[in-house]
């Protein structure tokens, strides 16, 4: 199946806080992101194509239980990893405990956004749970705070089934249309989508 931009829509309004907390408290990791192979290799994926070996401050919104925040940490000589729910910062907590230059915080996205700058902004299987409005208001405040020269890596999954979900493809497209942005990786297999983008200096 063929997609093309705007094949399918982004919900109509964003899933909620509740949505995410009742996933946590039905299981310790609603992914399975520490487990699934899929996932893995995944955030394995990400961190290998990250184009620079050190980064000076990061920023992983959307951390769920920490396990590409752990890959992300040896990267940087910070990184604030947040979540939505108490019990998914937590878990990530415990996973970086030992690395005093991260901090991992609680944060409603596209409401808390930090104030600081970053060099690196990495997205993991976050875009998509955002209405269109929410998606705009999050890439804008985002790529603000994306230092020139910065680098910006989303990485989602991508409908396995060829239904035309609203996935990887669509919310990686809302990205790769925003001016200024010099595209430096792609990769798509069966699994997921990963692109990085560089802010033009």
């Amino acid at each position: 199946m063929t997609r093309v931009q705007g094949d399918a829509a982004a919900p109509e309004s964003s899933f909620s806080q509740e949505h995410f907390v009742n996933l946590y408290l039905a299981k310790d990791d609603p992914w399975d992101n520490v487990t699934k192979w899929s996932d893995r290799r995944k955030y394995a994926i990400t961190a290998a194509s990250l184009p620079r070996e050190h980064y000076r401050r990061a920023y992983e919104p959307g951390c769920a239980v920490g396990e590409l925040t752990r890959l992300l940490a040896p990267r940087c000589s910070a990184l604030l990893a947040v979540d939505c729910v108490d019990a998914a910062v937590t878990q990530a907590a415990a996973a970086v405990e030992s690395l005093p230059h991260v901090v991992v915080e609680k944060a409603l996205l596209p409401a808390d956004l930090p104030a600081a700058t970053f060099d690196l902004i990495v997205l993991g299987d976050l875009l998509y749970y955002l209405s269109a409005d929410d998606l705009t208001a999050l890439l804008d405040g985002l790529l603000t705070r994306l230092e020139p020269g910065g680098d910006i890596a989303a990485v989602h999954f991508r409908d396995r089934d060829g239904v035309g979900g609203y996935d990887g493809f669509n919310v990686h497209a809302s990205l790769l249309a925003r001016p200024g942005l010099e595209h430096l990786v792609h990769h798509d297999d069966d699994w997921f989508v990963l692109d990085i983008l560089r802010r033009s200096a």
